[in-house]
């Protein structure tokens, strides 16, 4: 099987393996594959045409998105005192 990830560019591209981290597209979030907003918002069906799978964090935050206040707390405090 082949999944799509998201490079640090923000450029698609194919992979072997799956996505360790799981995003928004539009809100530019990311965050744990099981967490409780995103697994809520992809119940209600309004999160799966903006998701979007990173390899790894490095990647994510390289490509502009931020930590998700939720699942990744104190990632997210973090990158909110930075600012």
């Amino acid at each position: 099987m082949t999944y799509t990830l998201l490079g640090a560019d923000g450029s698609p591209y194919p992979s072997e393996t799956p996505g360790t981290l799981g995003g928004h597209r539009r809100a530019r979030i990311y965050g744990r594959l099981d967490c409780p907003s995103a697994l809520r918002a992809l119940a209600r069906g309004h999160y799966v045409r903006y998701r979007v799978f990173f390899a790894d964090e490095a990647t994510a935050v390289a490509a502009g998105y931020r930590p998700c206040a939720t699942c990744l707390r104190d990632r997210y405090r973090g990158w909110k005192a930075r600012r």
